[in-house]
């Protein structure tokens, strides 16, 4: 397993993050997996089956990374459960998977496990001083002097018990509060702490995978306001598309802030979407998209053969040929295209050809199959392939056909032919079938 621990902010004796700051930010977490629960001043996500889907460990780490700063994370760390974790971003260990867990856990301070916090002073006085000190010492006089709860957060740190939580659902609407670190007088200085409430409207957003055209901003007054400053304000924007991109919607209330004069200052802000619609995802196929006409085909194949190799990416071209069988071959799709022969018949061209002409029934000089045959267009001679050696140096796969396009009661069109030189007029080939 795989485990994430996004720690906001708690220095020792100080008040804990606020529980409008720890769903926030679970609400924002639940874009990357469904497993998100809220332990102490952190928010634990179970990340393992998402690995996959955001390009791997590596790449999962760096998106939490580069985008949990908006809503004042400061530690990240990863471990195989979520109390390894977040032990590990208290320490400020960032990797724990690296190596055997009990190797990291052993070397870490023992408050770094809340279950050994109320007992911290009576450890120490027995000469603990890490979670290694305390694992060592004998079970039995643990669940004695401490009770069993300590035992059970040290098994489940170590993965020796299984842990259970009480996972965050996704709200149906999006409403979320801030209270600022300090009072601000001015509408522009607002944008610092509605890009917190931003990133979070754009994480639900994700986990919804939807967009939005409309939110309103409130702001509320500092309680020593004058009488006629009024309780607060508000602002609704509007998107002329949906969108959840966070630069984006910060811009647009950025130009309407800009325009907004306060009456008091502001301790309090609210983000409430409005106006929320299903946002179709982009296609992550490696193949150009049919609507943006600045990718093409060619750079598509130069890119999956990179990745692939040259040799499992190939791509149909032409041959100047008329022998059906050898008018086209596959050659990798990095190399440049030869020539591309022009058209050469005016006769229909199938669909389908089958690796090998099948022979087929005549009755009264009329060919047959799964019923008498009619003939619609031809003939269209085929002549070729005396300077095509074949399986021995004494053959070639010199051809003499005459084909037509052929209409069966059952079998639909079909491309058939008259062997020429096989000294049997009557001898009639399937050699392809129309779609």
């Amino acid at each position: 397993m795989l485990w994430a621990a996004l720690s906001l902010p708690c220095a020792p004796d100080a008040t804990p993050p606020s529980t409008d700051d720890l769903r926030g930010l679970a609400t924002w977490a639940l874009q990357f997996t469904p497993r998100v629960a809220i332990v102490d001043e952190a928010v634990v996500l179970e990340a393992e089956a998402s690995t996959r889907l955001f390009g791997g460990r590596r790449a999962l780490h760096e998106r939490l990374a580069g985008q949990a700063g908006e809503l004042g994370v400061t530690a990240i760390a990863w471990a195989p459960n979520s109390l390894a974790a977040l032990a590990c971003a208290r320490a400020g260990v960032l990797n724990g998977v690296r190596r055997p867990l009990p190797e990291v856990l052993d070397a870490l301070p023992m408050e770094t496990l809340s279950a050994v916090v109320p007992c911290q002073l009576t450890l120490a006085q027995l000469g603990c001083r890490t979670l290694g000190d305390v694992r060592r010492l004998p079970r039995g006089g643990i669940s004695r002097r401490f009770g069993k709860s300590l035992l059970n957060a040290l098994d489940q740190a170590y993965g020796l018990q299984p842990e259970a939580h009480s996972w965050i659902d996704l709200p149906e609407t999006f409403h979320a509060r801030l209270e600022l670190m300090a009072r601000v007088e001015t509408a522009p200085a607002l944008l610092f702490g509605a890009r917190r409430l931003l990133a979070q409207l754009c994480g639900w957003l994700a986990a919804r995978h939807a967009g939005i055209t409309a939110f309103t901003l409130r702001w509320a007054h500092d309680a020593m306001r004058a009488r006629d400053a009024g309780d607060g304000g508000e602002l609704t924007i509007r998107t002329a598309q949906p969108m959840r991109e966070l630069d984006h919607l910060c811009r647009l209330l950025a130009e309407h802030l800009a325009r907004v004069e306060l009456q008091a200052p502001v301790g309090d802000l609210a983000l409430e979407a409005i106006d929320v619609v299903p946002l179709p995802e982009r296609s992550a196929s490696l193949l150009p998209d049919p609507k943006n006409e600045s990718q093409s085909l060619a750079l598509a194949l130069e890119r999956i053969a990179a990745r692939l190799g040259p040799q499992r990416v190939r791509r149909p071209v032409l041959r100047e040929d008329h022998r059906p069988e050898w008018m086209q071959h596959w050659q990798p799709a990095p190399q440049p295209l030869p020539r591309q022969p022009a058209a050469r018949s005016d006769l229909p061209q199938p669909t389908f050809i089958l690796p090998e002409p099948l022979r087929l029934a005549v009755r009264g000089h009329r060919p047959l199959y799964q019923g008498p045959l009619r003939l619609l267009v031809g003939p269209h001679r085929v002549e070729g392939g005396w300077w095509h050696q074949g399986e021995d140096e004494a053959s070639t796969n010199h051809v003499e056909r005459d084909y037509w396009v052929a209409l069966g009661e059952h079998a639909g069109l079909l491309w058939i032919f008259q062997e020429r030189l096989a000294g049997d007029d009557t001898a009639w080939f399937l050699h392809g079938s129309f779609a």
